[in-house]
């Protein structure tokens, strides 16, 4: 009986304790890593006129990032608030801003999108699953 108890006493006693805080979305690369992957897709498609997006595999990677935030135990309301943020999306765009830089790319000629686009599709990385050449 007392065993019984001790076990209790403990178990309520981890049911008491403070829950880790969640790190900010941001900070957990699993969603904010594809999240970049997915921008860099949009642009190098809006800027290419020889590559477009498979849509429908872009919206089913959304979901897929959403319900991961979900399943690491983020509200809807969290994910909304990181994903509307002005803040992110300028850490975000600079981000991708240097993403194209170290990858040569000139922002000022298409051709240049065109180029990573097609490599990113060629090795099949995750930016490359979302683009389709025309």
């Amino acid at each position: 009986m007392k065993r019984m108890m001790i076990t209790a006493a403990v178990g309520l006693a981890l049911l008491a304790a403070p829950v880790a805080a969640k790190p900010p979305l941001r900070d957990v690369p699993a969603i904010d890593d594809a999240l970049l992957d997915l921008g860099i897709a949009d642009r190098i498609r809006k800027n290419c006129p020889d590559i477009s997006a498979r849509m429908l595999t872009a919206i089913g990677y959304l979901y897929g990032l959403k319900d991961k935030a979900r399943d690491l135990g983020y509200s809807d309301a969290e994910i909304e608030a990181y994903v509307d943020s002005d803040a992110e999306k300028a850490r975000m765009k600079a981000r991708g801003a240097a993403f194209f830089k170290a990858r040569g790319v000139d922002t000022s000629d298409p051709q240049s999108y065109c180029a990573l686009g097609r490599a990113e599709i060629q090795k099949s990385s995750r930016i490359g699953s979302l683009l389709k050449a025309k």
